[in-house]
């Protein structure tokens, strides 16, 4: 606003405003003169081994910077930031460090820097250019960095610059192939991640081209760790210098004389001792200060103390001895006089024979001692080291071995004693005495055997290898109950004989009790004894003179476990103990045992038999040295294809048997396994075979035989007393025919002409069935009664004509004619037979019968064959188609046919309905001594078949038939008056 307006009041407020617009101008105006100026004259200096790039640059009055870091090739930003530079106030230079993560060789680097204030900026600078080992000039391949060392853990970029115009092909760091990225035309680079320790010859890393010259170049690396030393501690060993000594602790893995740790104490070079890792000084100071430096850092450590505390004196040197039997003085020297007034404490270890004992003596400057409770002739080693006793740091060094050995002496008694056979025969035995017992080299034993009441004594003279001697009891004592032979042995060395050991004599018969396992033996406390006890044991598989172990126990002990060297497992072996062995020795208790239990070693006989439908199972027992262990019993197994099958397990051990019922027929293998506390043993098997048990099915038969038998003894017995009613119900009296009129008549020769008026019609003629039976038709021959041809003569046709027929058997044999003359009537019957045939009259009045006889006197010529036939009157007894025959013999055959004649003319009598017939060959006849058999049966009106069965076929069973009730009739008809 304008001043004019203002009254007076407000013109102080008028100026304060127009110096607030004259500020304001002026400080535009000035700040319209700051122009950022371009920084000039910048310089590079690379350190490659510390991979670091410093800049400097003069101009402008900016505080910060824009720093632009190009890979000059590809044109690639490597590092693009604003920095604060620091600014030499003398010179006016700016500079700046950076440190690249590739090696500063790899490949060329372009730099450029501008000024910056806020968001002012001025121009870039000048470009310039780090040059890389990229460039043509460098034509080999290179590899950069090259051997550094690295702390583990750390990262690590390696390139390879390979040859111009060559391919490259990979980089590898160690064994494991790197990926790669390309810095420019000829330079890879790859970057190794958080780096492992080194080997002792460091890492290597590989570069692989084509190269022809160079294919392979490469670089190492060192991965490793600064020192850190641990346990630094200063120690005086002659009261005036100072040793120090510490622990390099952990490994740095880097190995060389460039690469290893230097130490130093107080600043005083330790390198030639620091192998030991100890450090020397001629005189005491009490600070000491440790520094350990390597490629990669330093470590420190500190110590102080005064002498008199760390004191640790020097080996003793110059060891001597005074030896006596029993004790010797062992003597040495220091090398330093200050230890012959400072009080001292000091350990000797003494060694015999690798078993090592310490003792501790004490005093001021000491310088010997006496060791006693020693062996005589003994070889001894001692060694000797002490420490301050006041004020005590630690122990000195170990002065060297010294070796001294003992006097001899008289050897100590011998442990005697005795094993004593069941035939009063038996040994003395006595323990080798060791070279602590010996005191010297033996010479031998002197055994002497006496009896104090016969006055009787023996002395044997034995070389110092032999521990026993046999005895016999019967040579030096009667053996009455009381009587005693003591046993004396003396042991001799060079030195003179022992003082005497003795035993007792005596047999004692006392059987063991039952096995236990393992040697803890126990037994009763005697008040009243107050002797010592010996308690022997032995192989019990010995039978005589067994080798014998003996071990002295306290008087009043109650138990003892027994241990040797020589218990074997699986043998069992005899314990007994005695109650004052020296004087009269009494057998308390006798035990048996194993050490430890093994399975049997071998198996049990097996043997296996079938009794009735069984299975009987027996085994022997094992022999008491074969079982190895306490038998608890044994285990029967059936075998199941490639499995045992427990049948039975049998845990009492005197049961050597097992049945096994219900087994049914077929093989069977059984096993049977002894076993101990370890175990079963490999097992015996038997195999048997069942056979179906025939002694129970021969009884059953035979009891049905005598059951059956008493019934038809009994059947037969009531049937006898009831034999009057089993006749009248099963076998009524029959009463015979009468017959009216007189049948009989004149003998004369039998016409057998057949009838004339018989006619077979044949309807057709089948095939020959030779298995069939059939009619055999006979043709009627042209003849009268009386021989004359009957002729042309008309035939009555109003009379039925009769039929003539046989029951022909039709077999192979050929069929023999009826008459001797007819050969058609034999060709006629056998074709009839062959033929089905229709009935055209039978006649009523009567009937025919050929017979052809064949007597015994016919095969001599003299008696011709007869053909007789037997006709019965139509008045005397009607239709008779069959007869009866009699039965013949050989007085029949050679007198007249009278007889018989007679015999069929009374048979004719009544009607017939069925006769039995012979066959009409004569050969048959004759085979079977009697008439020929029956021609058959006739065959029905109505039907071809046979009414009745042949003969032939059913004589068998007629003749069976015939034999029972040819029996039961006799038993019947004795009831008959």
């Amino acid at each position: 606003m304008p001043c004019s307006t203002v009254s007076p009041a407000s013109k102080p407020n008028c100026r304060l405003w127009h110096i607030c617009v004259l500020l304001c101008i002026w400080a535009l105006n000035s700040r319209a003169e700051i122009v950022l100026t371009v920084p000039h004259q910048v310089s590079l200096s690379a350190d490659t081994y510390m991979q670091q790039l410093s800049m400097s640059w003069v101009g402008g009055a900016a505080t910060t910077f824009d720093l632009l870091i190009l890979r000059t090739e590809f044109n690639e930003t490597v590092f693009y930031d604003t920095v604060s530079a620091t600014v030499n106030q003398m010179s006016g230079h700016h500079a700046w460090n950076w440190t690249s993560v590739e090696p500063l060789e790899c490949t060329s680097l372009s730099i450029k820097i501008r000024s910056r204030d806020g968001q002012t900026t001025s121009e870039w600078s000048e470009t310039q250019i780090l040059q890389g080992k990229d460039l043509p000039g460098y034509e080999d391949v290179q590899m950069y960095p090259l051997d550094r060392i690295v702390p583990v853990g750390t990262n690590t970029t390696f390139c390879c610059i390979v040859e111009e115009g060559k391919p490259f092909v990979g980089m590898h760091y160690s064994w494991t192939v790197m990926k790669v990225k390309r810095l420019s035309r000829r330079s890879y680079a790859t970057t190794a991640v958080n780096q492992g320790p080194s080997n002792y010859s460091g890492t290597n890393v590989i570069c692989l081209s084509k190269s022809r010259f160079k294919p392979v170049t490469g670089t190492v690396v060192f991965v490793g760790y600064p020192p850190q030393p641990s346990d630094f501690v200063c120690e005086t060993h002659d009261l005036i210098s100072a040793v120090c000594r510490w622990n390099k602790g952990r490994a740095t893995h880097l190995y060389g004389k460039q690469r290893e740790t230097h130490y130093s104490v107080n600043k005083r070079d330790c390198a030639e001792e620091s192998l030991q890792q100890k450090c020397s000084f001629p005189q005491w100071d009490g600070n000491w200060t440790l520094a350990a430096v390597n490629s990669l850092g330093q470590y420190s450590l500190t110590d102080s103390a005064e002498l008199s505390h760390r004191v640790c004196p020097v080996a003793p040197v110059n060891l001597s001895s005074v030896v006596h039997v029993f004790n010797a003085t062992v003597q040495w020297e220091w090398t330093f006089d200050r230890f012959s007034s400072l009080p001292l404490v000091c350990q000797v270890e003494i060694s015999v024979h690798g078993y090592k004992t310490m003792r501790v003596f004490s005093g001021v400057g000491l310088h010997s001692v006496v060791l006693s409770d020693l062996h005589p002739d003994e070889d001894y080693s001692v060694q000797v080291r002490c420490g301050a006793q006041q004020h005590f740091w630690k122990w000195g060094n170990w002065s060297k071995l010294f070796d001294f050995k003992t006097k001899t002496y008289v050897p100590d008694a011998p442990d005697v004693w005795m094993f004593m056979n069941r035939d009063n025969t038996g040994l003395v035995l006595w323990k080798p005495l060791t070279r602590e017992q010996s005191h010297g080299q033996m010479t031998g034993f002197e055994v002497t055997l006496w009896n104090p009441e016969e006055s009787l004594q023996h002395t044997e003279i034995l070389p110092a290898e032999t521990y026993s001697l046999p005895v016999n009891l019967t040579k030096i004592s009667s053996l009455s109950r009381d009587s005693k032979v003591i046993a004396t042995v003396f042991a001799k060395n060079v030195e003179g004989l022992s003082k005497p050991a003795s035993v007792p004599l005596r047999f004692i018969d006392v059987e063991a009790p039952s096995l236990f396992s393992g040697f803890p033996l126990f037994w009763q406390h005697n008040a009243n004894n107050t002797c010592s006890y010996v308690v022997d044991w032995h192989d019990a598989s010995c039978p005589h003179d067994c080798p014998v172990e003996w071990i002295r126990v306290a008087p009043g002990s109650t138990n003892v476990s027994i241990e040797s060297v020589n218990f074997q497992p699986g043998v069992r072996y005899n314990f007994s103990l005695y109650s004052c062995p020296s004087d009269s020795a009494q057998l308390i208790q006798r035990w048996q045992g194993y050490v430890q239990e093994l399975v049997p070693s071998t198996s049990v006989l097996l043997s296996v038999r079938q009794q009735d439908s069984d299975v009987v199972l027996t085994w022997s027992e094992i022999p008491p040295a074969d079982r190895r262990g306490l038998l608890l019993g044994y285990n029967v197994y059936m075998s199941n294809g490639s499995q045992l099958k427990l049948l039975a397990n049998l845990s009492d051990t005197g049961t050597r048997k097992y049945i096994i019922k219900g087994l049914s027929v077929g093989s069977y293998k059984f096993t049977v396994k002894a076993y101990t506390s370890a175990g079963e043993d490999t097992g015996s098997t038997a195999s048997i075979t069942l056979e179906p048990y025939t002694d129970g099915l021969i009884l059953e038969m035979l009891a049905s035989l005598g059951i059956v038998t008493l019934l038809l003894f009994i059947v037969t017995f009531v049937c006898y007393k009831k034999r009057k009613w089993v006749k009248k119900a099963f076998y009524p009296d029959i009463p015979e025919p009468k017959l009216p009129g007189d049948w009989s008549r004149t003998q004369g020769p039998l016409n057998v002409k057949p009838s004339p008026h018989s006619m077979v019609h044949i309807i057709e003629k089948p095939e020959r069935d030779p298995s069939k039976e059939a009619l055999v038709v006979i043709p009627e021959e042209e003849e009268d009664y009386e021989g004359q041809g009957v002729g042309d003569e008309p035939v009555d046709t109003d009379e039925p004509p009769s039929l003539r027929y046989y029951n022909q058997v039709v077999d192979e044999r050929p069929i023999r004619p009826r008459f001797p003359d007819s050969s058609v009537s034999s060709a006629s019957s056998l074709d009839s037979a062959l033929t089905d045939v229709t009935y055209t009259g039978i006649q009523t009045s009567g009937s025919s019968l050929v017979f052809q006889l064949d007597p015994q006197g016919s095969s001599e010529g003299h008696q011709p064959q007869v053909d007789l036939s037997v006709s019965c009157g139509g008045g005397a007894g009607g239709y008779r188609p069959q007869m009866h025959p009699m039965a013949s013999n050989d007085d029949m055959g050679r007198g007249s046919p009278e007889p018989l004649l007679e015999s069929q003319a009374s048979n004719c009598g009544g009607y017939k309905p069925q006769c039995s017939w012979h066959l009409d060959s004569p050969t048959e006849a004759s085979e079977r001594s009697s008439l020929a058999p029956s021609l058959g049966s006739p065959t029905s009106v109505a039907s071809t078949q046979f009414l009745l069965p042949d003969g032939e076929e059913h004589a068998e069973e007629k003749r069976q038939l015939s034999s029972a009730a040819t029996w039961f009739t006799n038993l019947l008809s004795s009831t008959k008056p």
